[in-house]
């Protein structure tokens, strides 16, 4: 049960770094694009902005959800390692309990957010609905929860986790 649920992880983790690269690619290309068409081409297009705005949020969200779990978030790393073991346990174990607060806000409201405004469109948008613009919001504060249940239960990712595999190589 332990190794399939850190091998779901793993994957949650690859398909959340997908998503979030994907996201990040489709805004560096069309807001270029949205520039071209301005001053160039002196034909606006009323689209790249808001949609950039739509792929900024599943980048923010999502990617950061895996930050969580790939530790890459910002921590003050010189305390941590200023304090005793068992302190620097329980400081540890505070994280994942702020953090825990903060997905299960993102989950709970995330969804109460989508549901408001699931009703409304986006004028450049009219076939999307804003609420599932918002939608990132709670599956990030899920995708966060499992990462922590993740780490709560099993402790961080083995070196032999895809996460670790981007790692700067050692120069001579």
């Amino acid at each position: 049960m332990r190794a399939r649920y850190r091998q779901a992880m793993e994957w949650l983790y690859l398909a959340c770094i997908v998503l979030s690269g994907t996201a990040m690619v489709v805004i560096t290309l069309i807001i270029p694009f949205g520039v071209f068409m301005r001053y160039v081409m002196n034909h606006p297009q009323g689209w790249p902005e808001p949609a950039s705005v739509v792929m900024m949020v599943m980048f923010s969200f999502i990617g950061g959800s895996a930050v969580y779990r790939a530790n890459a978030q910002i921590a003050v790393e010189a305390l941590i390692k200023a304090v005793g073991p068992r302190t620097r346990q329980a400081m540890i174990w505070g994280v994942h309990a702020c953090m825990a607060l903060t997905g299960g806000f993102m989950l709970v409201y995330g969804v109460h957010l989508c549901h408001v405004t699931w009703q409304n469109t986006m004028a450049e948008f009219p076939a999307l609905r804003v609420g599932i613009v918002y939608l990132p919001i709670p599956i990030a504060g899920l995708f966060t929860l499992l990462f922590i249940v993740e780490k709560a239960w099993l402790g961080d990712p083995p070196k032999s986790d895809m996460m670790y595999t981007d790692q700067a190589a050692e120069l001579e």
